[in-house]
């Protein structure tokens, strides 16, 4: 036992004399809660003081002479550190990333800038001065004390200007034209005021007499290259593509078959559509894109196709599906066609400026018309006694209205504040709706120049392709901004918000729209040569085809067929899917 306690007494007494200051213990820095469990020895008062003092006195020696900071995330500390090193600040400036750990915010393009208090308008000044000049005061530097050393960049600059910026540097004033002095303000002839010439300004309005000669020349012959494409209208013919035109029985080819499993002559809708699946043929013959394509009335066993390539074709879309005849008579790409009601005649319409009426059986060019404006769209009246009146859209903002009869304009609609894109008949026929670059939707009674509905909104775009829907109540309009809207075509015109189409890709194209019979799907193409397929309840895409490598321009469903539906596209090709 004295052995153990002279060992106690001298560990206790090894201490520094400097250490044994600060590792005295007062009874008041001794919780008696944490001492109440030891029991009292007996032994003498300075054996009791070495238990107390022996083990943190190290640790404390150790934490005050190196000096120790903690890592504030540490869990476990190998020695007994003091107060002080366990209260320390931490070191280094607030992580602005402490709280997100998956990705650290940004402010600016390079990273994190924390808030600095520069004067705004003090900031502009230098920025503005380093782009003009090339220098700006370095920031890290006293503003009180500025020199030479003071810029950074352009220091040359800086001492040469003397450190002026933009809003300092003196600018160089303007010498101030002097205008020509013309009489009093009494004087009503000579009086030339704020009009008056610069006393150094050449009068560059009248040319000289050889600039003359040379301008009446070129004008000459603009004129004369003018009167020349007026004049030439395009000499029209046709190829005949069958080896006979009539049957047995002296029938034509515009005569509906009857051996193709449905009855064509009927206006029975079917039951119930379902998606196409597959290509079943291809109609190849066009040369360059396809801009439009319509089925013959009320059959459908025809199709008639216009082109770049300034031909018209008929196709068969029954039995061999050959192409029966080609019409050549445009000077340029043709825009659009349309049959008459028994489609025994069509209208073209192209971009040689005219309007042309063929005969669909012989291919003969009945009539041609012409206003010296470019057509994008034609539309003969659908009414019965009506068949000799037909409507075009005009590049001149106007709809001009024809008779077939005479060759004349009998009316004109001029309200559009655009090109027209599109005519569309309703209500019966007594109505039409048209759209145009203006963005905006015009309702017309017919023979009535004044339109008696307008719909334009600051979010609509321009419409290039409207389609009524078969039960005649809805008017389906291929929207600039990658949507398919849906206007009611009965009395109040009125959007349909809950029936929009979108997830296709249209800007820039007339991509022709169309409904299956039954009103079950809407079919449209897009920009990338897709044919796209709606489900007309839910507005939900169903089905998506690549039909074509270029842009698919139109799609038609047959309206007498399940789920045939046909698409032509700008690679020259027309498709028949099912």
């Amino acid at each position: 036992m004295s052995a153990a306690v002279s060992s106690l007494v001298s560990y206790g007494s090894d201490s520094d004399s400097e250490n044994e200051s600060e590792s005295k213990v007062s009874p008041a820095d001794v919780n008696p809660d944490a001492m109440a469990h030891l029991k009292p020895l007996p032994c003498t008062p300075t054996m009791s003081l070495a238990v107390l003092n022996s083990a943190p006195e190290v640790a404390v020696k150790e934490s005050i002479e190196i000096g120790t900071h903690l890592d504030p995330a540490l869990k476990e500390v190998n020695y007994n550190p003091s107060f002080e090193t366990m209260f320390a600040p931490e070191f280094g400036p607030v992580n602005p990333y402490k709280s997100q750990q998956m990705a650290a915010p940004r402010n600016m393009l390079s990273g994190y800038a924390e808030p600095a208090h520069v004067n705004n308008f003090m900031f502009e000044q230098q920025r503005r001065t380093f782009s003009t000049y090339g220098y700006a005061l370095d920031p890290s530097v006293d503003t009180s004390q500025i020199t030479t050393n003071s810029y950074i960049g352009a220091v040359d600059e800086a001492d040469k200007n003397k450190g002026l910026t933009v809003f300092e540097t003196s600018s160089k004033k303007s010498v101030k034209r002097k205008k020509v002095k013309g009489g009093e303000a009494g004087e009503i002839d000579n009086f030339l005021g704020p009009w008056a010439k610069y006393a150094d300004e050449k009068d560059c309005a009248k040319p000289s007499e050889e600039e003359q000669k040379e301008l009446d020349e070129i004008t000459a012959k603009r004129q004369k290259k003018g009167r020349n494409e007026e004049e030439a209208p395009g000499e029209e013919k046709t190829i005949l593509h069958v080896k006979d035109m009539y049957d047995y029985q002296g029938r034509s080819y515009l005569h509906i078959p009857q051996d193709v499993g449905i009855n064509l002559r009927t206006v029975d809708v079917p039951d119930k559509c379902y998606l196409p699946k597959k290509q079943i043929h291809v109609w190849s013959g066009h040369t360059k894109g396809v801009s439009a394509i319509r089925l013959f009335p009320a059959s459908g066993h025809l199709l008639l196709s216009c082109s770049m390539d300034c031909k018209i074709k008929l196709w068969e879309v029954y039995n061999d599906r050959r192409c029966i005849r080609t019409f050549i008579g445009h000077s340029k790409a043709v825009r659009d066609v349309c049959f008459n009601n028994s489609g025994t005649q069509f209208m073209s319409a192209a971009y040689d400026r005219y309007l042309k009426l063929w005969d669909s059986e012989t291919g003969q060019c009945i009539s041609r018309f012409t206003n010296r404006k470019v057509p994008y769209c034609v539309k003969f009246n659908p009414d019965e006694d009506k068949q000799n009146l037909f409507v075009a859209g005009m590049s001149d903002k106007k709809i001009v209205q024809w008779d077939v009869r005479t060759g004349e304009v009998v009316q004109e609609y001029d309200r559009h504040l655009g090109a027209v894109n599109t005519i569309t008949f309703v209500d019966e026929n007594r109505r039409f709706v048209s759209t145009s670059d203006d963005k905006s939707l015009r309702v017309w009674e017919w023979d009535i120049p004044v339109d008696f509905k307008y719909i334009a909104e600051p979010s609509m775009h321009s419409m290039p392709a409207v389609t009524l829907s078969p039960n005649g109540k809805w008017l389906a309009c291929q929207s600039m901004d990658n949507q398919i809207l849906i206007f009611g075509a009965q009395n109040r015109f009125r959007l349909n918000k809950k029936k929009i189409f979108k997830g296709h890709m249209v800007a820039g194209y007339a991509c022709q729209v169309d409904f299956s019979p039954d009103m079950s799907y809407v079919v449209s193409g897009d920009a990338d040569g897709k044919l796209n397929i709606w489900d007309w309840k839910t507005t939900k895409l169903y089905h998506r085809i690549k039909a074509h490598d270029k842009v698919c321009i139109s799609a038609l469903w047959h309206p007498h067929e399940t789920s045939k539906v046909i698409t032509c596209g700008w690679d020259g090709q027309i498709k028949l899917w099912d």
